[in-house]
């Protein structure tokens, strides 16, 4: 159909494809294609109706975990008693069930204060009880937040970490590195970065490399840290972890940035900690691989079928900043677009060059996938607050939903196809669930299609739960 019919079409109809109208109970209603010469109209009825019911899968998460009831726990939150209309764990279980749920703009409290399954979320009775807050009253939380209040929030991420294993575990990676959050308006703090070419904050982002768990995430200006202030980050990390586990193996992990003198000069003063990370390739280390880089791009020549050869190499090298020899592991790669060199530094001593290589350090890159669900799944980007006091708050709320998504995902989703999918497909197909939600006298049903895909995975992890509450 050419767009001058179309056009001609579309205005013969106007009436009945594009209008609303009223029915008897003054509900709005319109008019999609037909089907088969049947009309099809489109109600927004009465019925109490929510597109989020798998997020009381969350709910259930945290009525084990008590992350949101511990979080309540070290707010310090000043409001004066006559104003008080939502209690404030209500305030942190609506803004966090809601960011889990793909809501994540402070303005979407407005929209979703008479969502039943949200209510329900924040221990709310779905019909009977009050709306929810809305966008100023959760714009003035966000913005009240002190620091001290931040940084006990902070902690109690990072003891849900330590909470979250049974026992003392053998070995943990810890894997860090930075993200960039771009931002619009005149936020404090706000840096504008040559490496992104816009202005933005650049958060560090640390997790369990073995697991994906979060550890910890910090809001910074749009610069990297010095060696020594992520020394500091790192010191309180290692303390901490040492408080609750003395014979854990811990291995850092980073990029090139995180090899500075300080920190590796911490870690070999330590016993059961080590360093993995990446080395800028500088032209002093080019001598020490010469001769592999030689056997390398002769190969190749010789080789039929062309293929990229590719040659791990140990040694030992100084720089004039580190109070010691480092061993030095070099991946030598010689193909069809000539040499690619790459180095990474390590006190591991006795670990073979490409093992350290394919299977220690280049498991980091399963970390981009930990930052993308934080980052581009939940949306913890949307730094759109003035003061850069809000944002940090903002990023730990983020935390705390990526936490209770993780939880269900490791813990309940275990076996299922959902157990390695991204948090964007659990949100899609395990939480984004319509339904009707009724209250009645003694108890509140929530009727589901019976044409859901993945009812039997759902049905299975409420039953995990249930045993779980006995």
């Amino acid at each position: 159909m050419n767009s001058v019919s179309l056009q001609n079409n579309s205005n013969s109809q106007e009436k009945q494809l594009f209008s609303s109208e009223f029915d008897d109970n003054f509900n709005i209603s319109t008019y999609a294609s037909p089907i088969k010469n049947k009309p099809v109209k489109i109600l927004f009825s009465e019925d109490n109706i929510s597109t989020d019911i798998g997020a009381l899968l969350l709910k259930e998460v945290d009525n084990n975990i008590n992350l949101i009831d511990k979080i309540v726990a070290v707010t310090d939150y000043k409001r004066h008693e006559s104003y008080i209309k939502h209690e404030l764990k209500t305030l942190f279980s609506q803004r966090i069930f809601q960011i889990a749920s793909g809501y994540e703009d402070a303005n979407d409290c407005n929209t979703l204060k008479n969502d039943p399954i949200f209510k329900m979320c924040a221990d709310q009775l779905p019909e009977s009880d009050n709306p929810l807050a809305s966008q100023p009253t959760m714009t003035r939380l966000e913005n009240s937040i002190d620091w001290k209040s931040i940084y006990n929030i902070a902690q109690v991420l990072f003891d849900n970490f330590i909470e979250s294993y049974t026992k003392e575990p053998k070995i943990i990676v810890i894997d860090a590195d930075d993200t960039d959050y771009t931002i619009h308006g005149e936020q404090e703090e706000r840096l504008f970065n040559a490496y992104y070419g816009e202005y933005c904050y650049m958060p560090l982002q640390i997790y369990e490399g073995l697991s994906g768990k979060l550890i910890a995430s910090i809001l910074k200006p749009g610069r990297r840290f010095t060696g020594k202030a992520f020394l500091g980050i790192l010191k309180r990390i290692v303390e901490n972890i040492r408080k609750h586990w003395k014979n854990t193996i811990i291995i850092f992990r980073g990029d090139s940035h995180f090899a500075s003198p300080e920190v590796m000069q911490y870690i070999e003063s330590k016993e059961k900690l080590h360093y993995v990370t990446g080395l800028t390739g500088y032209a002093p280390l080019q001598k020490f691989i010469k001769e592999k880089i030689d056997f390398a791009k002769k190969r190749f020549e010789l080789s039929t079928l062309k293929k990229t050869i590719k040659v791990y190499h140990s040694f030992y090298y100084q720089a004039s900043t580190w109070d010691a020899p480092k061993r030095i592991v070099a991946k030598i790669e010689y193909g069809e677009n000539g040499l690619n060199t790459r180095y990474i530094i390590t006190d591991l001593a006795e670990t073979g060059a490409k093992l350290l290589y394919e299977e220690v350090y280049c498991k980091r890159g399963e970390m981009e996938l930990y930052i993308k669900d934080h980052k581009t799944y939940l949306k913890s980007g949307r730094c759109s607050c003035h003061a850069f006091k809000a944002n940090q708050f903002r990023v730990l709320l983020h935390s705390a939903a990526y936490v209770l998504i993780h939880t269900l995902q490791k813990e309940v989703l275990k076996g299922t196809e959902f157990a390695n999918s991204t948090m964007q497909t659990i949100q899609l197909k395990l939480l984004k669930i319509a339904g009707k939600v009724k209250e009645l006298k003694t108890r509140i049903n929530l009727e589901l299609p019976l044409s859901y895909p993945y009812k039997e995975i759902f049905n299975k992890a409420f039953g995990i739960f249930s045993i779980l509450r006995c």
